[in-house]
């Protein structure tokens, strides 16, 4: 089989006419997020053209002090962009999600790298890829949880409030909400388990399949990736939740 062809600068900037057709489409529907597409459009060239240099020099010059420095920059970063903003966790439930996030992560990358494909932890070829998969969407799958779970504990305010009143403990409380937020945030994960090969030929395996790895070889990669990936988003939700809601309520069991 072939490589992947080649993309000259050209070519390459051809794909942003695309944009052209969402930004008439988003005028006519009347969607006021022009500015926020631009944005996200050049934020996201600048960000992974500067990330494409990098990778392109830790590949060239494989360090496991670089390797470990990209991987911990990834989850710090995949740490603030799950707690930014969220004003209505406290100190402790950013801790919980901060924690079940990067020990999620690490088990089920290390789990992959290591045991499934054979290769070193240290080895940036495999590692910094298959992080930014499994950590990205266990980041995606915690945003998810956690503001199903709040959302719920708010609408369901004066709910809560009479049950405490009539001595029900705050964890039996809180528990139905907590499963309920995890069932929610793994719903987009399987639902691609769901379509894949039938519906669509999910990312990772079709770039190793225009890069030239055989479609079989590129197969297993996807499953063992999507497994993976699964794995780590139920980890991390599940964690966060069940650490992070023991910490709405005090030892005498009333809610902070």
């Amino acid at each position: 089989m072939r490589g992947i062809a080649t993309l000259g600068i050209f070519q390459f900037l051809l794909i942003y006419l695309l944009l052209i057709i969402v930004l008439l489409v988003m005028k006519k529907s009347k969607i006021n997020q022009t500015r926020l597409l631009l944005i996200a459009s050049l934020r996201m060239t600048v960000q992974l053209v500067i990330v494409g240099y990098i990778l392109q020099y830790i590949f060239k010059n494989p360090n496991p002090i670089l390797t470990m420095i990209f991987l911990a920059i990834m989850i710090a970063f995949s740490i603030d962009r799950a707690i930014r903003g969220r004003k209505d966790l406290n100190k402790y439930f950013k801790v919980a999600i901060g924690t079940s996030l990067a020990l999620s992560g690490l088990f089920v990358l290390i789990f992959f790298v290591t045991i499934v494909v054979s290769k070193s932890i240290f080895n940036p070829q495999y590692t910094i890829p298959l992080a930014g998969m499994i950590i990205g969407n266990a980041m995606t799958g915690i945003n998810i949880g956690i503001k199903t779970f709040m959302a719920s504990i708010k609408k369901e305010k004066s709910k809560i409030t009479t049950l405490i009143n009539l001595g029900i403990d705050p964890k039996d409380i809180l528990k139905p909400f907590a499963n309920n937020a995890l069932e929610t945030a793994l719903i987009p994960t399987l639902n691609s388990m769901v379509g894949m090969g039938i519906i669509f030929l999910p990312g990772m395996m079709t770039g190793q399949i225009l890069s030239g790895t055989l479609p079989t070889t590129a197969i297993m990669y996807q499953i063992a990736i999507m497994i993976a990936i699964c794995t780590s988003v139920c980890l991390s939700v599940f964690l966060s939740l069940n650490m992070g809601y023991k910490s709405l309520y005090n030892n005498r069991k009333q809610f902070l």
